[in-house]
């Protein structure tokens, strides 16, 4: 699935990478990599172009025109030492020889055609293949990769559907669980970054997270007509990265800044599909996470917190100045993998809604039939939900629950977002509440969910005085109607960000 749609201009790229071809094959990934499609057309062309056959050809190269034929039709790689005499014989350099970019329109619409019919979804329809000559008219052939295009391009309309984000993300989040949610490999790139600009403790500065910017040659400008569907844009061709002047964002601009450097050191290219899109903003979020609270720094605060029984997320916070979901979520990257305590997280909406959540502890998250659990309503009971209710909101509460799964400790508090309140909650098994400020807590809950006797059905008495005499007016949500936002990055406008670009190019 991909969610660009496929252009006519065969050569134009997208974003930030080279235009995908319609059969959903992509440029060679290295330079090392040869284009044997591009390269056998472009061979093809300048044979013509000399008015030399195949026979001709053969005779002058030493190379049996069966051969020369198969390498026209990129079917076999030469080796070096015949392109070195082919570029020869026709008068040209090597490197314009193995140019990428195609000799001509019907060239490229040829490579076009070809890669179309060497891909997954042409193969899928079990159609026969086109014999792409010279002879093919012009006009069946941009047809061919026209009606290729048109057909990809609706398979991913159907595909980009909130089932479908649910299910990637379902597929993430067991990614996450299955690694502990500790990714060795972005610790170690944050951890090059903080060493190349000096900054070995302590909380990272604007300063710093500037200069982290600086070293990867990047400068930095706060704007204020930045595209309203981003957080920032990073201009590769300038090497600028762009961020919003106003203060009324939710978010801290240093992790802003962080992930859009995230992207540059992590190698991202646009995403494929929806799927690409979800995982490399958690690994952006890492990224940035990582730098804001270094592993071995952050390891050393925890283990010394464990060690007197002290463990809190506040306490995080307030040591590397970063906010109480930043803090919790490195807690869940941090915990299993250096202090042995499996966790879960959630971030639920006001009205119950479960925004974000992570767990490899076995606690039972609700979840529907493709086992997505963002979407769905937490019980009434367990802590992120009677948090709410608690008057007191500038300490943690803490709860014990018993659920089907067992008996969970958890700390939790609310925030304000543009979007409502949310309460943030980190929870572990009974077993490891030990290590943990606020142990002592007299709170205690019971949850039967996902028996919908729990909290799902009105208590008995309200039902009997209630039931059949109330009609509400739905508040209702336009946007659960809608399919996903299209592009590789959903939701975002490409013409208004590289009209962004362009006005503060000029």
């Amino acid at each position: 699935m991909r969610f660009f749609a496929y252009s006519q201009k065969v050569t134009t790229p997208t974003w930030n990478r080279p235009a995908k071809h319609p059969s959903g094959s992509s440029a060679p990934e290295t330079d090392d990599e040869l284009d044997v499609i591009s390269l056998g057309r472009r061979i093809r062309h300048l044979r013509k172009a000399k008015g030399m056959t195949l026979d001709g050809l053969g005779a002058a190269v030493k190379t049996a025109p069966s051969q020369l034929s198969l390498i026209e039709n990129g079917k076999r790689e030469p080796k070096l030492s015949l392109l070195k005499i082919l570029a020869s014989t026709f008068g040209v350099g090597l490197d314009e020889l193995l140019g990428a970019e195609p000799p001509s329109k019907r060239a490229a619409l040829e490579i076009e055609l070809e890669r179309a019919q060497r891909g997954p979804l042409y193969k899928s329809l079990g159609l026969p293949k086109v014999r792409v000559t010279s002879r093919l008219p012009m006009d069946v052939l941009e047809s061919l990769v026209g009606l290729q295009g048109e057909l990809e391009r609706r398979l991913d309309e159907q595909a980009a559907t909130p089932e479908e984000a649910r299910r990637a993300n379902s597929e993430l989040r067991g990614e996450m669980r299955e690694s502990n949610n500790y990714y060795r490999d972005i610790e170690a790139e944050a951890q090059k970054m903080l060493d190349a600009v000096g900054h070995s403790a302590g909380p990272l500065s604007h300063h710093v997270a500037a200069d982290i910017a600086e070293h990867l040659g990047f400068s930095l400008r706060f704007v204020g007509d930045l595209p309203h569907s981003t957080r920032s844009v990073t201009d590769l061709k300038n090497r600028r990265i762009f961020l919003t002047q106003g203060g009324k964002s939710d978010h801290d601009p240093r992790s802003v800044l962080l992930q859009a450097v995230g992207h540059y050191v992590l190698g991202h290219r646009t995403p494929e599909d929806y799927s690409d899109f979800l995982r490399q903003r958690v690994y952006t979020n890492y990224f940035a996470a990582a730098l804001q609270m270094p592993e071995k720094a952050t390891v050393d605060f925890l283990a010394r917190a464990k060690s007197r029984k002290e463990l809190a997320i506040e306490d995080v916070r307030d040591a590397f100045a970063v906010s109480y979901e930043s803090a919790a979520h490195r807690f869940t990257n941090l915990a299993t993998e250096h202090l042995g305590i499996t966790t879960h997280f959630q971030k639920v909406h006001e009205s119950g809604i479960i925004h974000k959540a992570y767990e490899n502890d076995g606690v039972n998250f609700p979840a529907d039939h493709t086992g997505a659990i963002e979407g769905q309503a937490v019980c009434r009971y367990w802590t992120s939900r009677e948090v709410f209710d608690v008057a007191d909101k500038f300490r943690a509460y803490e709860q014990y629950t018993d659920t089907v799964a067992g008996t969970y400790w958890c700390t939790a508090r609310t925030e304000k977002h543009s979007s409502g309140t949310y309460s943030l909650s980190i929870g572990v098994p009974f077993e490891h509440v030990k290590w943990f400020r606020g142990r002592d807590t007299t709170e205690r809950s019971a949850s039967r969910c996902p028996d919908d006797t729990c909290c799902r059905r009105p208590p008995a008495d309200l039902s009997a005085l209630w039931a059949g005499q109330a009609w509400p007016a739905a508040r209702a949500n336009s946007h659960l109607l809608a399919a996903m936002p299209s592009g590789a990055f959903p939701g975002v406008d490409e013409t208004e960000v590289y009209r962004f670009l362009q006005a503060h190019a000029e």
